[in-house]
């Protein structure tokens, strides 16, 4: 059974950034595209950022240029980059595989606030 466990988050100012990180147990790791995603207080969880086993990435807009997400897979961990903050980013944090399949983990609090 893969955990997850996400790491990383805090409170701060908007314009500032933070790096999230998520590390995952089990040895298949390197085989699975993986995302992050977030829910905020009301809202449904929503993906932000994925990274596929090429490497290859895509972003939902709101973050596009912003975020950036990477692996590193000798590690089994995946990371999310987020520059420039703004208050709608404010969320609890998750990451998992594309199809959603593993065990969601605790998720790290992320609030943007002046």
């Amino acid at each position: 059974q893969v955990q997850l466990v996400e790491f990383g988050g805090g409170l701060v100012q908007p314009g500032e950034s933070l790096r999230l990180s998520c590390v995952a147990s089990g040895s298949i790791f390197s085989l699975y595209g993986m995302a992050w995603y977030r829910q905020a207080p009301g809202n449904q969880r929503e993906w932000v950022a994925r990274i596929f086993a090429s490497d290859s990435t895509t972003y939902t807009d709101s973050v596009k240029g912003r975020f950036t997400i990477s692996r590193d897979n000798a590690k089994n961990t995946v990371y999310l980059q987020m520059n420039s903050l703004k208050v709608e980013d404010t969320a609890v944090y998750y990451c998992n595989n594309f199809g959603e399949s593993w065990p969601w983990g605790q998720g790290t609090q992320v609030t943007v606030s002046s």
